[in-house]
């Protein structure tokens, strides 16, 4: 997948988040932004990568972002792969 493929994968999950107020609630506590930072960051390929981050860390939010997208259920994994730090694995 290309990078910008996957920054356009990466804003659909961020508009997922948004028209879910809980969802979006504990997006912005675990990453520490705000509704400000959203607006300025948005664009940000390592801040989408944190939105793909927080997506992949419960399958019913892959499975519930994929299904409002009519995306396969790796898009989301292999968007995060293509984006800054995806290819760095993480084992804590």
């Amino acid at each position: 997948m290309q990078q910008d493929q996957a920054e356009s994968i990466a804003i659909q999950a961020l508009g997922w988040l948004a028209s879910d107020g809980d969802l979006l609630g504990m997006f912005m506590g675990a990453s520490g932004a705000d509704v400000s930072d959203l607006r300025k960051i948005a664009g940000d390929p390592v801040f989408l990568g944190s939105v793909l981050d927080f997506i992949l860390i419960d399958d019913s939010h892959v499975t519930g972002f994929c299904d409002a997208t009519n995306l396969s259920y790796d898009a989301p994994m292999r968007a995060r792969q293509a984006l800054p730090g995806g290819a760095q694995v993480n084992w804590t």
